[in-house]
């Protein structure tokens, strides 16, 4: 009989027979060992090992009621900020004994809800999300079935929901702010789609910042995502203006978007970064210390966003837990990218 075949066919009656001890102190030696003699311990241990013996979590899980496991649901995983924040969670799980599952929506509407009726299906301890749309009706459905919900980098509003978010609207005014201090007016706002409430809350604190300074101007070049090749694009709608009608400041939604601008403006196009155009991201990656100009950006503590949203779903195991949210402030570093203009 092959190994696999005798271990499918193992039980935990089998271990204890093997081990001359009951099935509870089986149980106890799986789940809770310090009720058990380090003697006994080693004897069951001994037994499982020479068994083969693996044990069933689906099942365990499905008379507990609810698995080990997190859901966590971002918008691209290969976005740096979303592995800092995985990253926290996984810390802060790993603390209280449990896992995190990774999935991607892609920014996509139909794949989130996918993953979310996956993951409920499996009756996961809660699941963490940056929802790809702001509405949240489906979500307070699924808390309401029993799905505990943690909205990640985003706010709950006024949906019942728990959430951990950072003050974007804060954060777009300290990027525009900065800029307009080094002598910039014609700032230009480069991220989307407008759909993401980030993306309009950071327009927005650019916004409010612009409207300050009488002879300033904003505009906002709208991208179809976040990635480097978005901030690429950009690059080239800006290049193919002159003069006055070219922006003498960029503020990027996100770091992607600005190592792209950077890269289509200065490397591609020729463009002196910060003495003909300033730039500042948002994230404050890691990479953003090591781009060929050094980037300005608006920090987000994103492990701690992570360890947050983790600590929230653990509350969540009240008789009658009430929805909390987190709020961040974020801090602009500034670096090479947005220094003032050499003088003649």
């Amino acid at each position: 009989m092959s190994k696999e075949t005798a271990t499918a066919s193992v039980s935990v009656k089998d271990v204890a027979a093997a081990a001359g001890v009951s099935l509870g102190t089986v149980s106890n030696v799986l789940n809770q060992p310090e009720r058990v003699s380090p003697t006994t311990v080693a004897r069951v241990r001994a037994a499982i090992a020479e068994l083969g013996y693996v044990r069933n979590d689906a099942a365990r899980q499905l008379r507990a009621g609810r698995s080990s496991t997190i859901g966590l649901i971002a918008l691209d995983l290969a976005n740096p900020f979303f592995a800092a924040v995985a990253k926290g969670a996984q810390e802060r799980a790993a603390e209280a004994g449990l896992f995190v599952l990774l999935a991607a929506s892609e920014d996509t509407r139909e794949r989130e809800m996918a993953y979310l009726d996956h993951f409920s299906q499996q009756r996961v301890v809660g699941v963490l999300v940056t929802p790809a749309s702001a509405d949240p009706a489906a979500l307070e459905r699924l808390e309401a079935v029993g799905t505990r919900i943690v909205l990640v980098d985003r706010d709950a509003g006024d949906a019942a929901l728990n959430s951990v978010s950072v003050d974007d609207e804060q954060g777009g005014y300290l990027a525009a702010a900065h800029l307009l201090s080094t002598g910039r007016r014609r700032i230009m706002f480069v991220g989307g789609p407008s759909t993401l409430p980030q993306v309009l809350d950071r327009f927005a604190g650019a916004r409010r910042a612009v409207a300050e300074a009488p002879d300033a101007s904003l505009e906002h070049l709208e991208t179809g995502g976040l990635a480097v090749l978005s901030g690429r694009d950009a690059a080239a709608r800006i290049l193919e203006r002159v003069g006055a009608d070219r922006p003498d400041a960029v503020f990027c939604a996100n770091d992607l978007v600005a190592v792209g601008t950077l890269q289509g403006l200065a490397i591609l196009g020729g463009v002196s970064v910060p003495d003909e155009i300033a730039l500042v991201g948002y994230d404050d990656i890691d990479f953003a210390t090591a781009t060929v100009v050094p980037l300005t950006s608006v920090r987000q503590p994103a492990v701690e966003i992570g360890r947050a949203a983790v600590e929230l779903l653990l509350e969540q195991d009240g008789e009658h837990p009430r929805p909390r949210q987190v709020r961040f402030t974020p801090e602009l570093i500034i670096r090479e990218s947005s220094r003032a203009p050499l003088s003649n």
